[in-house]
């Protein structure tokens, strides 16, 4: 066939991947780390850590595999885990969640996200809001159900949304605002008056707030928010977490979602046709790292806040202008002094010039919006703090 129809073009489209001739490119991330490897580079670009977790999941998860918990879960989640998420909500956010009916476990948040936007999406007409810059696959979920993205700028150096530009923003057509917080890839947490904002606007044009939480226990200054935890906000919100970040165990692909028991069942409804389910002797050992003690959670907290001001030291003595996350795995720098003001031109030469691999902002913005982020590169801080001193020193003698 010369020209494969279906779904993938626009989604492909959607994400930024598809050339004028109709080939597909591979993703930024992929591209970066296949540079890292080429090169020897100390890879800054893909957000995924190179340490272990918590020895007490690690551990539940042996245990389980040993006990036989080898076969299909139940198609919501394990109900140990299913209470832990509900135990998780109610410690740490005061939020009420029935674990039978208004939770489900997902393939990641990736999954839950992907699931949302295809089970909430009704037509062509039908739009989702998100601040960009964004995650890449909120894009690629959007233009797969073949729904309208539009998007609400976030500026450096706080990258908080004009509040006047978000109720522009989201209409009567308008049936998800998609809220990363902390966000990807800028580090921003968003003022309650962000958050207020969607609430407000959410209730006037009767949208679904959609919420990506994954790096809730990961803000640094300031405790985490739910959105769902303001007024009004919880009859209208889902909101999505995972274990990947909080435990370091990107590749299990545990996540979850939860909200009113009538969304849920809606997502359900899709998300069973996707994965099914997923990670039967994971699910018992996230729920494990659910209960550890407050004092885990902090510390996590306290060494990637630290791990982040020695990846910032050496950026800024390299000559970057460092804009400080509030929360995550990410630190953002502008390399337009160092010759940067070509981003993604820039990452691709980085590795050769100095032995680390960054991404582009540019990959988190539409290609009409390039200019907005044009200098400015994402480094992931997520990686054993000798590994970031070795970065820092390359970067000083790179430039």
């Amino acid at each position: 066939m010369s020209v494969i129809p279906g779904a993938w073009r626009r989604t492909a489209a959607g994400a930024g991947l598809l050339a004028s001739d109709g080939t597909v490119a591979p993703t930024i991330f992929a591209e970066m780390s296949a540079a890292a490897a080429r090169t020897g580079a100390i890879n800054l670009g893909q957000g995924f850590p190179d340490e272990d977790g918590p020895t007490e999941v690690l551990e539940a998860a042996r245990d389980a595999i040993a006990r036989g918990a080898n076969q299909y879960p139940p198609g919501r989640g394990v109900p140990d885990l299913l209470s832990a998420i509900s135990e998780h909500q109610r410690r740490f956010y005061g939020l009420d969640v029935d674990p039978a009916t208004e939770v489900i476990v997902t393939a990641g948040a990736t999954e839950a996200l992907t699931a949302t936007v295809l089970a909430l999406i009704d037509g062509p007409d039908d739009e989702v809001v998100v601040f960009e810059p964004y995650y890449d696959s909120y894009a690629a979920a959007v233009a797969l159900a073949g729904a309208r993205l539009r998007t609400v700028p976030l500026r450096a150096p706080a990258f908080q949304p004009d509040l006047d530009r978000l109720a522009e923003a989201v209409t009567d057509r308008t049936r998800i605002i998609l809220v990363n917080d902390p966000h990807n890839p800028t580090g921003a947490v968003f003022d309650r008056e962000v958050l207020s904002e969607v609430v407000r606007l959410a209730e006037k044009h009767d949208a679904v707030i959609v919420t990506d939480e994954v790096y809730e226990h990961l803000a640094f200054h300031t405790p985490h928010t739910p959105i769902a935890t303001l007024p009004g906000a919880a009859e209208r919100t889902l909101t999505i977490s995972s274990a990947g970040k909080t435990f370091s165990t990107t590749g299990w692909k545990i996540g979850w979602v939860h909200g009113p028991a009538d969304l849920i069942t809606a997502v359900l409804t899709v998300k069973q046709y996707l994965t099914y389910v997923n990670g039967s002797p994971l699910q018992p050992a996230v729920a494990v790292g659910l209960r550890l003690g407050d004092e885990y959670f902090t510390e996590a907290a306290s060494a990637l806040a630290r791990k982040h001001e020695i990846l910032g030291a050496g950026l800024e003595a390299a000559g970057f202008t460092v804009f400080a996350p509030q929360g995550g795995y990410f630190t953002v720098a502008d390399a337009t002094a160092l010759g940067g003001s070509d981003a993604a031109r820039f990452c691709r030469e980085l590795p050769e010039r100095a032995g680390v691999v960054a991404i582009p902002l540019t990959a988190f913005v539409a290609e009409a919006h390039h200019d907005d982020v044009a200098g400015l590169v994402r480094f992931a801080a997520c990686k054993r703090v000798d590994v970031l001193e070795e970065a820092a020193r390359r970067l000083a003698t790179g430039f």
